[in-house]
């Protein structure tokens, strides 16, 4: 028995490999489409999406790169910025048979971000801490225990009694 090798022709797909990015503020953003087409893609083109229509991202503004092989793309964005560039990116493949693309949701979050659940934290346990202090404070005095409370002085001995296995211990009264 033999084997057989069959190549289909046909457009490209093309597939984001991850189809929205999170990236934070200040950090280099990598998008990537891949397509496993025959032929193989041997045109990539970035684009961001807007508006007022879409812009090719081909590298000529200093913060954006695009890294092409056959059948990988990718789009580095270096130093985030949270006003411009989160929003929809999209890749095109072509190929001799035709073309496809991708489109991938890249969110910016401020640096800030992760500071917000601590601060969170942080105002609680004070708002806590101020409640328990308030009312340490408004406590009425005959709930504060004093000095002279028997519950402050040392415990009376009065003698010898045996507990439940037969020893003599010694019994305190506290009048």
């Amino acid at each position: 028995m033999g084997t057989a090798n069959i190549q289909l022709h046909g457009p490209p797909r093309v597939k984001a490999v991850k189809s929205s990015e999170h990236i934070n503020e200040g950090e280099t953003a990598v998008l990537v489409c891949k397509s496993e087409s025959v032929p193989p893609v041997t045109d990539w083109a970035w684009y961001k999406i807007t508006d007022s229509g879409d812009t090719l991202m081909n590298g000529s503004e200093s913060r954006f790169f695009v890294s092409s092989l056959q059948g990988r793309s990718e789009l580095h964005i270096e130093n985030l910025n949270m006003e411009a560039d989160p929003g929809q990116y999209r890749c095109n493949g072509n190929s001799s048979e035709g073309s496809d693309q991708a489109v991938i949701t890249l969110r910016v979050r401020s640096h800030l971000a992760a500071l917000w659940p601590f601060l969170g934290i942080v105002a609680e346990v004070l708002v806590l801490v101020t409640i328990i202090f308030i009312y340490e404070k408004r406590r009425k005095p005959e709930d504060v225990l004093d000095d002279d409370d028997a519950g402050s002085a040392p415990l009376k001995s009065s003698g010898q009694h045996q507990n439940d296995k037969g020893k003599n211990v010694r019994q305190r009264n506290s009048s």
